[in-house]
């Protein structure tokens, strides 16, 4: 089967063709095509995503996009057999240029149209390369917007067991890297700036706090990190120059923001005895999340998995595949182009 799937649930264009077969069985996976459009540019001087300038900058390379994807797989829309796109969570204008350019298209070719919630296909790129995923899995999913435990029981049946309570992690990387004045998105800025810090030089040693670190829940909390830097950036820069102690911040921030995330992590290993451990969202390309992951955080053994680079930030190919396993389900009321709408606040 042929799916097409769509992303524009934030700032990212994105369209892909994949093949998909196997069934829940044996789900199998190859992608044809992987296209995406950044808007980082747009929003960098901003610090931040300006959701109607995102919206505009949809509606202008959405066609182009999926045009690129068709020629890239080297495939029409006529060999489709199915239309996968995000309809939420994510930012209302942007999701309306893709649900409703998704709906033109399975109405035009007469194709079934799937809608598709953001945070299953962060889940379900796992699955593109073709691992062997054990259920009941535990996932960790972190992006600018979401970070949440979730304990996967089976296909489509998820149980949220902890969430932040405040900023996602990425929202906080993206915080504290315009507190710092080192430019947007956050999470990259604040890894390559704290690569230059040197830990031998205790002249710029620093301590945030870890919130929630010793909390019996799994819930997360990075509000009072980001007040944090704040203060301590704002003590420093009094006394030493800025590009001096901003690599020792910086460092501290993903240590802090890691630490915490792996804490509940193990935590809810050693209680829920999970087969399979996953991780996912954009914030899963962080190099130091992915060591401490692959580490310390697995004295229990588990097979762990994340997804490639090119599925770690939003992708349509993650949601095609969430299509997909969302079309083999027969999930109520989205087989036909009327009923797929938007929906800024979905649950998983």
């Amino acid at each position: 089967m042929y799916i097409l799937g769509i992303e524009t649930s934030c700032d990212d264009t994105a369209a892909a063709v994949i093949e998909a077969k196997g069934g829940l069985a044996k789900p199998s996976f190859s992608v044809l095509a992987n296209t995406s459009y950044s808007q980082v540019a747009i929003h960098k001087k901003f610090g931040g995503i300006v959701p109607n300038l995102a919206s505009r900058a949809h509606l202008e390379k959405i066609i182009p996009t999926i045009k690129e994807t068709f020629k890239i797989a080297k495939k029409k829309p006529e060999n489709i057999d199915l239309v996968a796109v995000t309809r939420g969570p994510g930012l209302l204008p942007s999701l309306l240029i893709g649900v409703n350019i998704a709906r033109a298209l399975a109405y035009r070719f007469r194709k079934p149209i799937i809608g598709v919630n953001h945070i299953e296909g962060h889940i379900y790129s796992n699955w593109l390369t073709n691992k062997k995923i054990g259920f009941p899995a535990l996932i960790l999913v972190v992006s600018g917007g979401h970070t949440e435990l979730i304990l996967m029981k089976d296909y489509g049946k998820y149980k949220i067991i902890g969430q932040t309570l405040d900023d996602a992690a990425g929202e906080c990387f993206d915080k504290t890297a315009r507190l710092l004045k080192l430019g947007f998105p956050g999470g990259p800025a604040i890894a390559a700036e704290a690569a230059r810090y040197k830990i031998q030089d205790t002249r710029y040693k620093v301590n945030l706090p870890r919130p929630m670190f010793n909390s019996k829940d799994y819930n997360f909390s990075f509000s009072g990190l980001k007040t944090a830097v704040l203060y301590l950036y704002n003590d420093l820069i009094r006394k030493y120059p800025a590009k001096e102690i901003r690599p020792a911040i910086a460092a501290e921030v993903q240590n802090a923001i890691v630490d915490v995330l792996k804490a509940k992590t193990v935590k809810a290993i050693k209680n829920l005895n999970p087969k399979t451990m996953m991780i996912c969202g954009g914030v899963s390309a962080n190099k130091k999340l992915r060591e401490e992951m692959a580490g310390k955080t697995n004295p229990y053994k588990i097979p762990l998995f994340i997804p490639d680079f090119a599925y770690t930030t939003d992708n349509a190919a993650m949601v095609a595949a969430a299509g997909y396993f969302n079309y083999l389900m027969k999930k109520p009321a989205q087989n036909s182009w009327k009923k797929i709408e938007a929906n800024a606040n979905l649950k998983l």
